[in-house]
């Protein structure tokens, strides 16, 4: 298991604890079902992507699974500013978020600039 799969695989645990905070402590069920959709799919697009039958179908899940974490930072976020989550807890969630973030942008741009002979075939995210 990668770097970026063990991330996300540990970053999706502790969305499922913060799931069960929400809705068993806060009964919070809006939010809370659109975090845990989106903070476990991350890395189950990064594990898909694994498993690619090109570099195109790899480059297309991690891009899915970076969508997914932008997603999944804005929940965060809206959280933590409407007080159903702690400002430390939710930092230290936001934080991961965003390593994971920073990952996969480099994972992609580095898919998308490594061609065949070494020349760029898409062009990278900025």
């Amino acid at each position: 298991m990668g770097i970026l799969s063990e991330k996300s695989l540990h970053f999706a645990v502790r969305i499922i604890k913060l799931y069960r905070h929400l809705t068993v402590d806060k009964k919070e069920f809006v939010i809370s079902k659109q975090i845990v959709r989106s903070g476990t799919s991350i890395g189950a697009n990064i594990n898909e992507a694994d498993y690619g039958s090109s570099r195109a179908d790899f480059i297309n899940k991690m891009q899915i699974a970076l969508k997914e974490t932008a997603e999944t930072e804005y929940w965060l976020n809206l959280l933590i500013l409407s007080g159903y989550l702690s400002k430390q807890p939710g930092n230290d969630l936001l934080n991961s978020c965003l390593e994971i973030k920073r990952l996969l942008v480099s994972t992609v741009n580095t898919a998308k600039t490594k061609g065949q002979n070494g020349t760029a075939e898409i062009p990278p995210l900025e």
